[in-house]
């Protein structure tokens, strides 16, 4: 109802009749609707005034996201190699759309100095043109770089030769590089640190 009004936030939501009325359910499941999006904190109620959508940023999501689904310490770890394995899904589609015509931007980035990851991976997302990957990975992104984890840096040589290897369109290279910037074993999993 949000996306077919045009609403966004700052936004006045309709009232408990006529949502009652819009979508066909009791009033009380429409209050009880209300007061859980409430509590979430995606829409607020002022006094006299009505209901309104809040102005909820990424940062929120994460700390939805991990009220709801990362409660145990397996699922945090688990954040990591769920983001990982969505770069190699992205670099895998990149290579079959054959949109490794259009990996300027990557080498663009690969050629820094200091290459900032999350920018990288991000454009590589976006290469990908999937949309649901997209959300998908900036939530993770975001309670990745929230949580206490250890902060990730390839080489930017790293980068340039990732990009090297989906411009030659092989996906076992293209893979093996991937794993070879994460420290990633052949099954995805981190390998212990060396010292």
């Amino acid at each position: 109802m949000i996306t077919a009004d045009g609403l966004k936030s700052g936004d006045k939501i309709p009232s408990e009749r006529e949502l009652t009325e819009r979508l066909n359910v009791g009033r009380s499941s429409v209050r009880e609707a209300l007061r859980a999006l409430e509590l979430l904190g995606l829409i607020e109620t002022r006094r006299g005034e009505g209901t309104f959508i809040r102005d909820f940023k990424g940062n929120q999501l994460v700390q939805l996201l991990s009220t709801f689904v990362l409660q145990d310490d397996k699922a945090k770890r688990d954040v990591r190699e769920t983001k990982y394995f969505l770069e190699m899904d992205c670099l895998r589609i990149i290579l079959q759309k054959g949109a490794n015509q259009s990996l300027g931007i990557l080498a663009a980035l690969a050629d820094e100095k200091k290459v900032n990851d999350d920018e990288f991976f991000r454009n590589v997302v976006l290469l990908a043109d999937n949309h649901l990957f997209l959300r998908i990975w900036v939530i993770l992104k975001d309670y990745y770089n929230s949580q206490d984890f250890e902060r990730f840096s390839a080489k930017p040589e790293e980068y340039a030769l990732l990009v090297k290897e989906l411009e030659s369109g092989d996906e076992a290279s293209v893979l093996g590089q991937y794993r070879k910037m994460r420290n990633l074993s052949v099954n995805g999993r981190q390998e212990p640190a060396s010292f």
